[in-house]
């Protein structure tokens, strides 16, 4: 007779035997060896090369291509408009998916300009100057068509209200210009650009770059991206140093009152009038300020007054930004609020900022490479099979509360994931080409 002790005893030892089973298949590793087990990584993981990122370029680049067509059209017909000296009041530039003149494209045109830069494919470096060239080629009737119609196609670039309307462009045409790729002369425009952002933008009365909205007396994250790239360029090409006296101060006035030292990163609005400021670390807010400093720093020359002190903030967010990343390789749509979706913008331009600190000597590579590298795979993961960008938040005002931040749509036409992504890739790229990585213990790392 079995005693009923051990009876119980021979079913829990059966039903343990089970689960166990289940836990662990025949083909697990031994005890000694688990640490070599493959993770079940979300993203690639340390098999990244260069030709993969070209692949991912390639196909952003060739959608772009068809959906960004360069025509002048009769808004009634339809019915291109060849010969431009016949461009009329009933004449527009053909729409596509996106703006040909927005700031969201102003960083696409530089992006293409590095891409062809960096990989040698002059199509790249054609997308930017074909489109430059237009602009500039019917720019002249247009201009006289907004005398009587202050709502034709191009009044962005005619007369400019925002700096969202000047800024990226204008950085991205004195690129061009100084590169030589647009044989055009673009500079009528940069200059009218130039001194929009210069002479005529709201600022505090520190000269700070300011918007009178939502309420009198803000700053805007965004505005160091959309003012300061711009000064600084202008600087590079005229070596008037106005310029970079201007492009520094803003980034440090800026910086002293956004940027939340204990987080290392910034908020998305300040407003003067304000006691307590809504601090809402918006990611790709954080994305234009950080694409702000390289951008300077690019172009500021070696020993100039202020640059330590640009390139100590650089550091100072790169580590905040670091400090936030997901394990997925994304950041979040806000930084420290780690339930906010993960968003691809923002994950693309901290990929190409980090990478191209790293590239310039101004970040450590032992540090910052596995970061960037896991970035650049997240985002190669919401580059769809068209060339569409996935998971990029919309145009994003200031908000006040978190539900603001939260529930901004996304889309595949929110044109702000483009131009990241082709900055990510060819500054990745480059990254690829000098610096060496490998697997030490399963864990990328990056040789010094």
């Amino acid at each position: 007779m079995v005693r009923l002790s051990t009876l119980i005893a021979l079913i829990l030892t059966i039903v343990w035997q089970g689960h166990a089973q289940q836990q662990a298949p025949a083909s697990t590793l031994h005890s000694d060896a688990l640490h070599t087990a493959k993770p079940d990584y979300p993203t690639l993981y340390g098999t990244t090369k260069p030709e993969d990122i070209l692949m991912v370029m390639n196909r952003v680049k060739n959608y772009l291509d068809k959906v960004t067509p360069i025509k002048v059209v009769d808004k009634n017909t339809n019915a291109e408009i060849a010969d431009y000296s016949k461009i009329s009041s009933n004449s527009i530039v053909l729409k596509g998916d996106f703006s040909l003149t927005s700031y969201e494209w102003g960083v696409t045109y530089e992006a293409m300009l590095l891409a062809g830069e960096v990989t040698g494919d002059t199509s790249f470096t054609n997308y930017t100057a074909k489109r430059f060239k237009f602009l500039a080629d019917v720019l002249p009737y247009f201009r006289e068509i907004y005398k009587t119609n202050p709502q034709t196609s191009l009044r962005q670039i005619i007369a400019p209200h925002a700096l969202d309307d000047c800024g990226a462009m204008c950085a991205a045409m004195i690129r061009a210009t100084k590169s030589g790729v647009v044989k055009t002369n673009l500079r009528p425009i940069i200059d009218n650009y130039i001194n929009y952002i210069f002479t005529k933008e709201f600022r505090l009365k520190d000269g700070t770059l300011a918007r009178n909205r939502p309420l009198p007396n803000t700053l805007w994250l965004d505005d160091m991206f959309m003012g300061v790239p711009a000064i600084a360029q202008m600087g590079s090409l005229t070596g008037n140093k106005k310029y970079f006296d201007d492009a520094v101060k803003q980034v440090l006035q800026f910086s002293k009152r956004m940027f939340n030292k204990d987080l290392g990163v910034y908020m998305h609005g300040w407003v003067q009038e304000m006691e307590t400021h809504p601090e809402f670390h918006w990611a790709r807010a954080n994305g234009w300020a950080i694409l702000t400093m390289v951008e300077l720093l690019e172009v500021l020359p070696e020993n100039y007054a202020g640059r330590a002190e640009i390139i100590q903030q650089l550091k100072a967010h790169a580590k905040g930004l670091a400090a936030q990343q997901s394990g997925s390789g994304f950041w979040h749509q806000l930084l420290d609020r780690h339930d906010s979706y993960l968003e691809t913008s923002a994950t693309a331009i901290y990929t190409h900022c980090i990478a191209k600190a790293i590239n310039r000597g101004w970040l450590d590579a032992t540090t910052y490479g596995p970061m960037v590298l896991l970035g650049w795979n997240a985002v190669a993961t919401k580059v769809n099979e068209k060339g569409q960008v996935e998971g990029v938040c919309v145009g994003t005002g200031m908000g006040f509360d978190p539900a603001f931040y939260y529930y901004r749509p996304v889309n595949v036409y929110a044109a702000h994931g483009y131009g990241p992504v082709l900055l990510a890739g060819a500054e990745m790229i480059k990254l690829l080409r000098n610096k060496k990585f490998d697997l030490n213990d399963s864990a990328v790392m990056f040789s010094k």
